[in-house]
């Protein structure tokens, strides 16, 4: 009881910017760390052959094999958020009782449909890959690599519930040693698979579920340890209550990554329509360095994350305001220099990634345009965070869904038929603007309420 005592203490009477600081720092690290070794993958696979054209084919095939990852991502955040979300609010409130159940309840959760994600998926890896829009020459090197990723599935989708939960109890700590362990992994497994032992695109996919499972049993360990909750089957609880609040929790995060994967399939159809293989990765590759590049602003907003949900349960939103407009004024100076930068360096970053020149064409205009918008990102995601962090699951799922589907979708169907390849590169900095119109107002009238 003196513990949660202390947890409550910390997390309703310390100063709030020194508090997101200090509970942003670890997740910023983490969400790095994950977006290096993510882009680790991108980096080895373009050195799988002396051929150009085969090393244009295997990024290719990474980049569509990002939206079956992506969905995976959706359903372990909808689990861990929407858990995570309402456990810290009943032990803001002191209702510990609910908040055990929850976790256990939202890890089962996970693990169940990870499962039936790697089975029904490997069952249908062909005609899944055709869907993403292999090609004659990726064909076999996307099913290779999307094979592996969906074994790892239930192991993903449980180390991101444990993870979220851990961090919504303010064991941030925790949260960053078992990604930053997993991602130690796959930056020393993915050099030795794919140069060392030659295994190609299997390679990278090995080393990305090692690193995933190595997370896994880290993060677990850690909710033994401290005031953690501990994952206990008898507290697991699949009844409609939870299932719920789950979905009130987690639906803005499931909209958001299930439409980013949405969207990541229409851009590399569209791309691969329009130039070939080379387009895809030119793509694949400026997505993931904006990824890594926003990836800082994700770890800041998890860092809010609990000190919104916590102190709204306990009834202090004038704290959770303060953070909100901290987070926001921070967030966006940080990403006006991070913007300048990969405009102005924008060759060269694409050119590690690449030697084909169409390739590299592409992505150097893509990332350009996404530098351009990134600033804006600061207010989109906080404002979303805040959202769902009070309990606002309709309001949030509108802004989550705004980036990557509302806007995003209508734009990749559009612009391409009247700009081709320039139509692609420029959709998600014109989606960026079009959903800040939408977020904006949602989060003023819940910001006037507080």
């Amino acid at each position: 009881m003196a513990k949660q005592q202390n947890r409550r203490e910390y997390l309703t009477t310390t100063p709030v910017p020194k508090l997101i600081l200090s509970l942003s720092v670890p997740t910023i690290i983490s969400m790095l760390v994950t977006a290096i070794y993510n882009t680790a993958d991108t980096f080895f696979v373009a050195r799988v052959s002396s051929e150009p054209a085969v090393n244009t084919a295997a990024t290719a095939s990474v980049g569509l094999v990002f939206t079956v990852m992506a969905i995976i991502q959706a359903m372990g955040f909808f689990c861990g958020h929407g858990s995570g979300n309402y456990l810290s609010r009943m032990l803001g409130a002191g209702n510990h009782k609910e908040a055990n159940e929850m976790a256990s309840t939202g890890f089962a959760m996970a693990v169940i449909l990870g499962v039936v994600f790697a089975v029904v998926g490997n069952i249908f890896v062909t005609p899944i890959a055709q869907f993403l829009g292999a090609t004659e020459t990726t064909m076999q090197f996307t099913k290779d690599y999307m094979r592996i990723i969906l074994f790892g599935a239930p192991f993903m989708m449980a180390q991101f519930v444990i993870n979220n939960q851990l961090r919504f109890q303010g064991s941030a700590v925790y949260a960053m040693v078992g990604l930053m362990c997993g991602a130690l992994m796959n930056i020393v497994l993915d050099p030795l698979l794919i140069l060392v032992f030659h295994m190609e695109v299997r390679g990278a996919a090995i080393a990305t579920v090692m690193g995933q499972i190595t997370s896994f049993i880290v993060l677990l360990i850690g909710t033994s340890k401290g005031e953690n909750i501990k994952m206990s089957i008898s507290n697991v609880h699949i009844n409609a209550h939870y299932i719920m609040e789950i979905i009130n929790g987690g639906a803005p995060s499931l909209f958001r990554q299930g439409l980013a994967a949405i969207s990541t399939l229409l851009l590399n159809r569209t791309a691969g329509a329009i130039g070939g293989d080379a387009a895809i990765a030119g793509m694949s590759v400026a997505g993931r360095i904006m990824m890594m590049m926003a990836s800082a602003l994700i770890g800041f907003g998890q860092g809010y994350q609990p000190v919104c949900s916590f102190n709204y349960g306990a009834g202090l939103t004038k704290r959770v305001k303060e953070g909100y407009f901290f987070c926001v004024k921070v967030s966006t100076a940080f990403l006006v220099i991070i913007g300048a930068i990969c405009f102005v360096l924008a060759p060269q970053i694409i050119s590690l990634f690449s030697k084909d020149p169409a390739a590299i064409e592409v992505g150097v205009a893509a990332l350009r345009y996404m530098s351009v918008t990134l600033p804006l990102s600061g207010a989109l995601v906080i404002s979303n965070m805040m959202l769902q962090s009070i309990g606002k699951g309709v309001k949030a799922s509108i802004t989550a869904s705004a980036r990557n589907g509302i806007c995003f979708i209508p734009l990749i169907l559009i612009l391409p038929q009247f700009l081709g390849i320039r139509g692609v590169e420029m959709t998600q900095a014109c989606a960026d603007i079009l959903s800040l119109l939408i977020t904006l107002p949602m989060a003023y009238s819940e910001l006037k309420k507080l």
